[in-house]
């Protein structure tokens, strides 16, 4: 079965889309299953090595109580040393009642500066656990210890989990997020794509039409003004289909570029709407861009900024060149825009006509954002005032 060019326009998109999705999603359980391994891992590691250590405890216990039943002084001090040597975690610092260092176990001292390493340890200690006193012997000695290896991993590994369950959380999110956004993208291209589709054929009809009626000896104006529609119709229905697909930039003289769109917007705006041009610069001013995209974002910022104004004010634009990039600022008169809802514009839906389906800035910033690697924002706006809008592109330079 034969599939049309817009037939495989839609397959290799949804291919992308699936092979995207599919990519996200084994990245997600690959990550979950090794973090499962992982933690299995390292409980695994400490639940054996504790039991290690309970089980020598144990033996240990079980062979004094033999020596104890016996009355067997050697064996008893044998295996009170043995206790003693048994203590292969717990860093422990011996110290006299004066706080004089004694002894130590489990601390690795370095050869440069013991005696103060050690002392910075013990003032450690100190704030830690209570000491054990000795005060069976001549004079007291003070045991003072820190948590073992093992106990120190058992403490901090939850908050390893935590901080690793938060991490997948968070790319679960973005993973989320991600799959949204190219589902809307996914309808976006797909809607716009149709209607290119769609507007062929009315197009040609209309092309039909015209000619049928100069040849009949139409009045000349009114086949002009036909002719012009239908070229208007067919940039339509070029920038929805440059939608979804790489648009192909071109250099461009940029201060032409906003001409020819004043040109066309003046006539078919409010007459009490003055559309003030930037001043021609001295020197060319060269963008890479589409122009029938990036005029189509122009033009819907213009439309909004009439909307704005009720039909009456002025609309300016004027640019900023500066060495590598160009600033385009687009000012109106109008009522402005309220602080907290001058980031919310650019989402779908978010739209102050009462037809409108909010759809316009949400498209005019994947325009200038995906298509002409620029940005697009409110530079600034007073309520009551105006509003301007900035759009950042890079300059072509030589």
């Amino acid at each position: 079965m034969r599939v049309g060019r817009l037939g495989e326009q839609w397959l290799q998109g949804g291919g992308l889309w699936l092979n995207r999705h599919s990519s996200i999603r084994i990245a997600l359980i690959v990550f979950s299953v090794l973090f499962a391994v992982l933690s299995l891992v390292i409980s695994d590691r400490l639940v054996s090595r504790i039991a290690v250590e309970e089980h020598e405890k144990l033996e240990m216990w079980a062979n004094a109580t033999r020596a104890a039943n016996a009355y067997d002084q050697q064996m008893i001090m044998t295996y009170l040393y043995r206790i003693l040597d048994a203590n292969t975690a717990i860093p422990t610092i011996l110290t006299d009642q004066d706080g004089k260092v004694l002894s130590y176990y489990n601390i690795d001292v370095p050869e440069k500066n013991a005696d103060a390493f050690l002392e910075r340890e013990l003032e450690r200690y100190k704030r830690g656990y209570p000491p054990i006193v000795i005060d069976d012997l001549s004079s007291p000695q003070y045991i003072y210890y820190s948590d073992s290896y093992g106990l120190r991993y058992l403490v901090i590994f939850p908050y390893i989990q935590l901080g690793v369950f938060l991490l997948f959380l968070g790319v679960a999110i973005v993973a989320v997020v991600s799959l949204k956004r190219s589902d809307q993208n996914r309808i976006w291209e797909g809607l716009s794509r149709e209607t290119a589709h769609q507007l062929g054929t009315p197009i040609s009809s209309l092309i039909a039409w015209k000619e049928y009626l100069a040849s009949m000896g139409t009045e000349p104006m009114v086949t002009d003004e036909m002719e012009k529609d239908i070229q208007r119709l067919g940039i339509i229905a070029d920038r929805f289909q440059k939608i979804g697909s790489s648009p192909n930039l071109r250099p461009s003289d940029l201060h032409e570029v906003i001409l020819r769109t004043i040109a066309y917007m003046q006539p078919r705006i409010s007459k009490q709407v003055e559309l003030i041009a930037p001043k021609a610069p001295e020197e060319s001013i060269i963008v890479r861009l589409s122009e029938p995209l990036l005029a189509w974002v122009f033009e819907n910022l213009i439309k909004n900024a009439v909307d704005a104004m009720h039909g009456e004010g002025k609309i300016s634009i004027s640019y900023i060149a500066k060495e590598r990039e160009v600033y385009i600022d687009i000012t109106d008169t109008g009522k402005g825009i309220p602080k907290g809802r001058q980031k919310t514009i650019f989402r779908p839906g978010i739209t102050t006509r009462q037809r409108g389906w909010g759809l316009g800035l949400s498209l005019a910033r994947r325009i200038v954002e995906e298509y002409h690697g620029g940005r697009i924002y409110v530079h600034h706006s007073t309520l009551g005032v105006g509003t301007t809008f900035r759009i950042e592109l890079d300059r072509e330079t030589e």
